[in-house]
């Protein structure tokens, strides 16, 4: 009976040390690309399992069918390309999402100059045609020019902040959870993702954005944006010649972005949805007839909920506005002059043609850009339809 036991104890032994060693997971054994932080040995299927029991004088359970038996959180996260979102693809994303947002907002600065002194001086320009005819009689059609500088470096970085963001919070939020979560809960994740991304990139907007207002307002004030950036610094400070619309553009781009990209998913989603498709069946020009139809509807719902806050970003950075107290007494004295109608509608049609035709550009250049540096874009998809993986 002794010797019996220690047959076994030997036999046990020797099934141990054949147990493969904790090695990290090959390619062949990442998760949908995600390579494992555990080590693969706990990877090990039910099949080796029977054969390491057999070696050990076990014999497999009735009913035994090969599978996995451990499986990686991040298991079953597919997007359309399968492959991994690493520092690669963030860094693509980025810089398309600059290229994106300077191309556009400064393609539309002469739109902007106009909207901007509707709300301004909305007794001198009456109109979006009346006041580029206004504008160009008075001061030239190169007045409508006047801030293109700090729009396009300035929203090349919030672009850049902006879009590598979303996609950066999007991605680990999805990863973070089974795919079933991710799709039930993919509106909240667009939702987030914008919010931080946006926060993060209006810290870097905020300088350029006070000073392209500022040069919009008074086109004497500098003739560069360099120089009018220094002139305000030396004049008000920094803090004060620059943040002093950090809450009116927080309460203006946080929410805009969030709609423009919740509602850009919805919107696609139903495009693709009643033209019987996927990303991953359409050609590119279809992906982007998409981003543009979608960018549009996205575009007018975000700019009707954010113009009240545009419209108090706009009047504080005009020298004198609000009065001379500080930021809140001076946004609480404009939003009652101007009054809650008037914050809301003044300039509101210019704004919307700005801003539905500005997000489907970005949107459009955003796909374009993406597939031309070789960076399959992420979508989220339906694990009940594998064919959308």
């Amino acid at each position: 009976a002794v010797r019996s036991t220690r047959v076994r104890h030997c036999r046990t032994r020797e099934a141990v040390r054949i147990l493969p060693k904790p090695t990290f997971a090959s390619q062949e054994e990442t998760m949908h690309g995600f390579k494992s932080y555990f080590p693969s040995s706990l990877y090990t299927s039910t099949a080796a399992s029977a054969v390491v029991a057999a070696k050990a004088g076990a014999a497999p359970a009735a009913g035994f069918a090969p599978s996995m038996t451990f499986q990686h959180p991040a298991a079953g996260f597919i997007a359309a390309s399968q492959q991994e979102y690493g520092l690669d693809y963030f860094l693509k994303g980025a810089l398309a999402g600059g290229i994106c947002c300077s191309v556009t907002h400064g393609a539309l600065t002469p739109v902007d100059v106009v909207k901007t002194r509707i709300q301004l001086e909305p007794a001198k320009y009456t109109g979006m045609m009346q006041g580029f005819n206004k504008v160009i009689a008075e001061e030239g059609a190169g007045a409508l020019l006047t801030g293109l500088g700090p729009t396009a470096f300035g929203y090349f970085v919030q672009g850049w902040f902006k879009f590598g963001g979303v996609e950066y919070f999007k991605i680990q939020a999805a990863n973070s959870m089974t795919p079933q979560q991710t799709w039930d809960n993919r509106n909240s994740i667009y939702l987030g993702a914008s919010a931080a991304a946006e926060f993060i990139a209006d810290i870097f907007l905020c300088p350029l954005e006070a000073t392209r207002i500022r040069l919009v307002s008074n086109p004497s004030y500098s003739s560069s944006m360099v120089g009018a950036m220094t002139k305000m610094a030396g004049e008000e400070g920094v803090v004060s010649a620059f943040y002093s619309g950090f809450g009116p553009i927080l309460a203006k781009q946080v929410p805009y972005t969030m709609a423009k990209f919740a509602v850009q998913g919805i919107a696609a989603e139903k495009i693709y949805e009643s033209i019987g498709k996927t990303p991953k069946t359409c050609t590119q020009s279809e992906n982007v007839s998409v981003s543009l139809m979608s960018g549009v509807i996205a575009g007018v719902t975000a700019a009707i909920i954010s113009h009240p806050a545009d419209t108090l970003l706009s009047k504080i950075n005009k020298a004198g506005a609000g009065g001379s107290g500080g930021m809140l007494s001076r946004l609480g004295n404009i939003a009652a002059e101007t009054g809650l109608w008037k914050l809301c509608t003044q300039g509101l049609p210019a704004r919307c043609v700005m801003i539905g035709t500005l997000t489907a550009g970005q949107f459009g250049i955003f796909d374009i850009v993406m597939n031309a540096v070789g960076a399959s874009k992420f979508h989220f998809h339906d694990p009940s339809k594998p064919d959308d993986h």
